[in-house]
This record gives structure tokens, sequence and C-alpha cells, in this order.
């Protein structure tokens, strides 16, 4: 990996002394794992908040009166607005500061999630949603910027990353049981309170414990960059979000998916020409950048769906209740972590590049073997077993990838290759989940039956498998091979 070297730019904080400028090296605060706290806590929070409301669904539409159509837009609003905002989020954080997007980020996030919470209406709610949305985009580049500039190159950073990409799978992973605990016991509205008092103490941790880093140069923001890539991003995921509804080929998900395209292609245009872009192009000049981003994107549009297939089997299909159903999932979540925290150990000896390639099998074995599960499946062996499997590959292949993705980028680009990394797995998971629910209702023909459901998620986890196997081969000829130890004199 190559050292980041330290930028000339001032490090800000309110008790430096101006004339006495540091680097984000010398900024790195003295409590490195506090700082890495703070950034998984508030990575577990954005991302908890993707799935945690999908148990809470009936219960909001009773209470508020919504309508089945409005009631999907729940969880598209903050999809959207959290995949479309992210690159600019990202480059926030290089120009104006880490810890000021952090704290702006989680700040709106925070008070969105009162006003969720507090909804009298059905468009209050999606209001509040998709504001939710916007906060976690300026603050999820954020943390992984803020792990990076804590924790030195090497293997105590590895560590961080790991963390970091383990507490991130977790809040996804344990969206389903959180959910269906709060809804059971307190209430739906819960379900987004319960984030201001721990987004509170994450505040005041931030602001104790985080020492402000600028990594890119002062500059205008590129306003033309940010409305065309935002806009792309946002078109494009509200088409995929509607192909769920209205399949591929209707104009109501055509004409947003090729408009996003459209926008995303004049946007790699003006970047070339712009003095200041948004995204210089030169970051995929890096082979570890361009290669780890696609890798999570394949990887993510495959491993995403699997807590959706599985929490739907389980409840549809072997008749769980919202809380079971989650509870039955909780050694995957388990695995998930116990797979990023093996990485950094197993890196120095197999290759963060193999780490990932054999993550990626495992995973893909779990899903081969979760494709054979069927309507009257026992626990052990149609969601514990292959639930395991599939999870432990997810974390042994996050954490490489996500450390090729990022090892590479130059102090100024820091943020920005770390939106680019999140916008990589959540613009992946969205796209495989629209993907593989069609697949799903290909098979099922509006059926609802056990027999069909179990038939239809079950060629969703077999297209899985495929890929998964692609996502493998794609990172064993792309992502950089070590380069050899030098021969001793």
């Amino acid at each position: 990996m190559t050292r980041m070297a330290a930028p000339s730019s001032r490090t800000d904080s309110s008790s430096d002394c101006p004339s006495a400028p540091r680097s984000p090296r010398a900024a790195a605060t003295a409590r490195p794992w506090a700082v890495v706290l703070v950034a998984c806590a508030g990575t577990f929070l954005v991302v908890l908040d993707v799935s945690v409301v999908n148990v809470a669904l009936p219960s909001m539409r009773s209470d508020l009166g919504m309508s089945a159509a409005a009631l999907q837009w729940v969880v598209n609003a903050y999809a959207i607005a959290f995949s479309g905002f992210m690159l600019l989020g990202g480059r926030a954080a290089d120009l104006y500061g880490q810890k000021r997007m952090f704290l702006l980020g989680l700040g709106v996030f925070t008070a969105a999630s009162v006003a969720g919470g507090l909804a009298q209406e059905g468009w209050q709610l999606l209001a509040a949603r998709a504001v939710q949305g916007l906060g976690a985009a300026v603050l999820s580049p954020a943390t992984l910027t803020l792990v990076t500039s804590a924790v030195p190159e090497g293997q105590a950073r590895t560590r961080a990353i790991s963390t970091w990409a383990a507490v991130g799978a977790g809040g996804g992973a344990a969206g389903g049981f959180v959910g269906g605990l709060l809804t059971d016991f307190l209430g739906w509205r819960w379900v987004l309170l319960v984030n201001v008092p721990v987004g509170a103490l994450v505040l005041l941790a931030a602001a104790l414990w985080v020492r402000e880093v600028r990594t890119g140069r002062r500059r205008r923001l590129d306003l033309p960059g940010a409305v065309l890539v935002t806009g792309g991003l946002a078109s494009f995921s509200y088409g995929v979000v509607q192909t769920e509804q209205t399949g591929w080929t209707d104009p109501r998900a055509a004409a947003p998916l090729l408009a996003g395209l459209l926008l995303l292609a004049v946007f790699a245009v003006v970047e070339a020409r712009t003095r200041d872009p948004l995204m210089p192009l030169k970051v995929f000049r890096s082979r570890a950048v361009a290669a780890a981003n696609a890798a999570l994107f394949v990887t993510s549009s495959a491993t995403f769906t699997m807590w959706f297939f599985m929490t739907m089997y389980a409840q549809n299909v072997l008749g769980y209740g919202p809380l079971e159903a989650g509870l039955a999932l909780v050694p995957s979540s388990v695995s998930v972590i116990v797979g990023s925290k093996l990485g950094p150990r197993l890196i120095p000896l197999v290759g963060a590049r193999r780490l990932a390639v054999a993550g990626a099998l495992t995973a893909a074995a779990g899903f081969a073997w979760q494709s054979t599960m069927g309507p009257h499946g026992a626990y052990a062996t149609a969601v514990l077993g292959p639930g395991v499997l599939m999870m432990t590959g997810v974390g042994l292949a996050i954490t490489p990838l996500a450390s090729l993705a990022t090892a590479g980028a130059a102090p100024g680009d820091a943020g920005l290759v770390s939106g680019l990394t999140n916008t990589s797995r959540t613009m992946g998971g969205a796209v495989g989940l629209a993907v593989l629910a069609t697949v799903a209702a290909s098979r099922t023909a509006g059926a609802t039956t056990p027999e069909a459901l179990t038939a239809g998620y079950a060629l969703a986890f077999r297209a899985g498998t495929g890929i998964l196997l692609a996502a493998a081969l794609l990172m064993l000829l792309w992502l950089p091979r070590p380069e050899p130890a030098p021969a001793a004199a």
C-alpha cells in the first residue's frame, strides 16, 4: 500500500494555534480507537436505518392510513436520497472538514428521526425519511475517512477498517431483529425515535474526541458536477426502485433509468474538462480503487438481497413472526462480524486479493446451499447453516476490498474515495435487489402459496450464486497482485 503523504492544507481545530498548522497525520487524535468507535457508531445508525423499518411497515400503514404504494416509499425515500447524495457528501468532507461534515450529517439524521417518529400524516413520514437519507449521505463517507485519518497505514488501519466494515454489515443484518423488537414492545415510532438518544451520544462523543481534518485544499465546490452526479444517481436509484413494481421495460422505470445513465455520462464529460472537478477521474487510474469498487458493486448486488429473501422466507413460508425472524438471523449477523474481524489476521498470510476471492467463493457456496430450501425446511439446514456460510464469506470479502479501495487515495481525495466506496455498496445492493426480486417474481407468477414462494426465493439464490462466482472471477483477474518482496542483499 502507498503511504499517504501529509498535505500542506491546514488542520482546522479550535484548539490549534493558527500559526502552527498540522497535517492530517499529526492531527490524528491521541485516542485513535475512540475516533474509530465514533465512526462505527455513525455507520451502524445509517446502515441500520436502511432495513430497520421493514417489519414496522404494516403498523405504519394502519396507524397513518397509508396506501400500499405509498408504504414502499418509507424505504425507498431513504435509499434514493442516501445513494444520490453520497459522492457529494464525500467531497464535502474533503473540502469543509471530516468532523464538520460528520456532525452536520449526524445532526440532520437525528433531527429527521425525531420528525419521522412524531409524524401524524403519511407525507410527513416520507419527507422525514428523505431528509434522513440526505443526512446519512453526508455522514457516511466521513465515517470511513475518519477511520483512515485516525489510524496510520499498516496492520492497525486494516484492523480499524475491518471493524468499520463489520459494524456496517452488522447494522444491515440487525435491522430485522431491532425493528421487530422495537415494534413488538414499544411501537413503530420507536424504530425511528431510538436514533435520537444514540445520535445525541455520538454527537457529544464526536465533539469531544474527534479533531478536525480538512484534506482537500480550499476551493469552490464543483456545483455543476454535484448537480449532475446527484441527479444521475437519484434518478437511476428511482428507476431501480420502480422496477420492483413495474418491471424493467415499463416507461415508469425505463425513463428514469435512462435519464440517470445520461446524466452520469454528461457528468463524466464535464468532470474531464473542469479545473476543480467534484470527482477527478484520475482516481480510477488506480487499479486498486477501480477494481475494488467494481467488486464491491457486484458482490453487494447479491449479498444485500440475502437479508430480504431470508426474512421473507422465514415469515411468509416458515411462519415466523417478525421478532422470531430477526432472532433466526442473529447467528448470520454474528458470522459477518466474525468474518470481518478475521480479515486483518488473514491478509498478511494469504494477501488481500486471495482473501477477497475466497470470501466471495464462500458466500457463493452458502447461496448455493440456500437455493435448496423447501417449503417445510428445518431451521438448522434451511436458515442457520447457509446463513452462517453466506455471511462469513461476506465478512471475509468486505475487509480486503474496503482496504484496497481506499489504500491508494491521495489525501485530498480521501473523502471522495470513501463516498465512492459506500456508493458502490449501496447502489450494488439496490440494483441487485431489484434484479433478483424480478427473478423471484418471474417464478412465482403471482402465486402466494408456500411452494410457489419458496421456488421463487430459491431461484433468486441460484442467480445470486452465479453473481458471486462472477465477482470472484472479476477479483481474480482485476484486483492488483501483491508486489514481490525485494531480494535480500
